[in-house]
């Protein structure tokens, strides 16, 4: 899980290396923990779907008996990532690039939702896919992520 993570964080630096846009180590360390937290989420719904299967499933070595760690994990991981979005909202980077970054404190809000909402939902058993396939085809998953862009803009206009 963290392997993974690690590789989609290196493909947000690899990318900023073959555009030449500079990366903001804040959004490095914010996509490790929320990559993490997401990876966890697939976990967990592949042992959700195999629950009471006490045999590990093909290709990952987790059963059953590590789906509470892997929720405290799942759960940790994504509210690190608001943290980390908290933290660089009070910081001197976000002061110059937004001119309103207090409006920020918003989408900590909407992340801090959508990733509870996620949990929930895949210990319901409705995560029967990839999360970001499941966001790409969730209402409510896409309007966070539209209300997220609203806010970005609003921070970088000014309100």
């Amino acid at each position: 899980m963290v392997t993974l993570a690690g590789l989609y964080t290196m493909r947000i630096a690899a990318g900023s290396a073959a555009t030449g846009i500079a990366f903001s180590p804040w959004l490095l360390v914010f996509s490790m923990f929320l990559f993490c937290s997401l990876a966890i989420i697939k976990r967990q719904a592949e042992l959700i779907d195999q629950f009471g299967v006490q045999k590990v499933i093909p290709g990952r070595a987790y059963v059953a008996a590590d789906l509470p760690v892997l929720r405290a994990m799942a759960v940790a991981s994504g509210q690190a990532a608001v943290l980390v979005l908290a933290l660089y909202v009070n910081s001197l980077a976000a002061s110059q690039l937004y001119a309103a970054p207090e409006v920020l404190w918003i989408a900590c809000v909407v992340l801090f939702y959508w990733l509870s909402r996620m949990e929930v939902l895949t210990e319901r058993g409705f995560m029967h896919d990839d999360p970001i396939v499941f966001a790409a085809r969730d209402r409510i998953s896409l309007a966070a992520a539209a209300l997220v862009l609203v806010i970005a803009a609003l921070a970088v206009k000014g309100w």
